[in-house]
């Protein structure tokens, strides 16, 4: 059995308690939202609302607006569905946790891109998860389908493959956002040129945003890099925090010239917070799907 089939089995087999979890989280977020239904030109009946100054007569609807003294317009729900897309960072760097986290970086990515997927879901919108199969997701079946593509995903590198991306879909890329900042560059640019609005969230251990150690340690290489032997790490904690500071600044505003969204979640911190400010960032502006 290769390194990837072990991997994708070791997953498969935790999958059940991932989307427990995923939908857990998920139903928590649920109950602080609004739907994400909109008026629209669909056929779906959404709701009666009184006739205003300015609306078209033709719109009133007469049988509804017979049964009490004033007119009603009957509104439809938007039909056309957006697809999002979602990826979350394979590689080896985020298969580590301190003590002070619970989990480590890619488990806290997978299951923040289940739930995200379970709202949307449950919202009526399509999803797709990069580097899967090439064909958007919808209804409750889709985040088996979704779950079962992750599971199957091979080991990848910090950034996400040349995949096919649906026209005016929307792209949430997960990970410890840790590469190069011209590599993601390139990437957002070649996603938001398709064109496609979307949104990064960088996940970090809480000990790679504080740099807490004490005293002489090794650093180990995680992804072929040599080991680095510092003498004294409080001597380079100053360094370090300026450049991640420096890494963080680059990220936004990568995510702002294309007109994406841009997030940081630490693993010690509440999962809930995280997808709230991700769904949120998805929610439609104004009347664009």
């Amino acid at each position: 059995m290769t390194v990837s089939a072990r991997r994708a089995e070791a997953l498969g087999a935790r999958l059940p308690p991932l989307q427990v979890a995923a939908e857990r989280v998920a139903a928590t977020v649920a109950q602080g939202v609004h739907g994400r239904r909109r008026v629209g030109q669909g056929d779906s009946f959404w709701q009666y609302r009184p006739f205003l100054a300015g609306d078209d007569a033709a719109r009133i609807d007469w049988r509804q607006s017979a049964r009490t003294d004033r007119h009603y317009v009957r509104e439809t729900e938007w039909e056309a569905a957006q697809t999002v897309c979602l990826w979350r960072d394979g590689s080896a760097s985020m298969r580590w946790r301190s003590r002070a986290a619970p989990v480590e970086k890619i488990a806290r990515a997978e299951l923040l891109l289940l739930a995200l997927a379970s709202l949307l879901l449950r919202g009526g919108e399509r999803v797709r998860l990069i580097g899967g199969a090439p064909r958007s997701l919808s209804g409750r079946v889709g985040l088996d389908r979704l779950a079962d593509q992750l599971a199957r995903l091979p080991e990848s590198g910090g950034m996400p493959p040349e995949a096919p991306v649906p026209r005016h879909a929307r792209v949430v890329l997960i990970g410890d956002l840790l590469a190069p900042l011209d590599e993601i560059q390139r990437t957002v640019a070649r996603l938001a040129a398709v064109p496609a609005s979307g949104h990064l969230l960088q996940v970090l251990d809480p000990a790679e945003a504080l740099l807490p150690y004490q005293g002489r340690v090794r650093f180990e290489g995680l992804e072929r890099e040599a080991d680095t032997l510092i003498p004294r790490v409080e001597g380079v904690r100053d360094a370090y925090a300026a450049r991640l500071a420096a890494q963080q600044k680059g990220l936004a505003a990568i995510a702002t010239a294309a007109g994406w969204g841009f997030a940081v979640h630490h693993t010690d911190h509440a999962p809930e917070a995280a997808l709230l400010g991700l769904y949120t960032a998805l929610a439609p502006q104004g009347g664009r799907r």
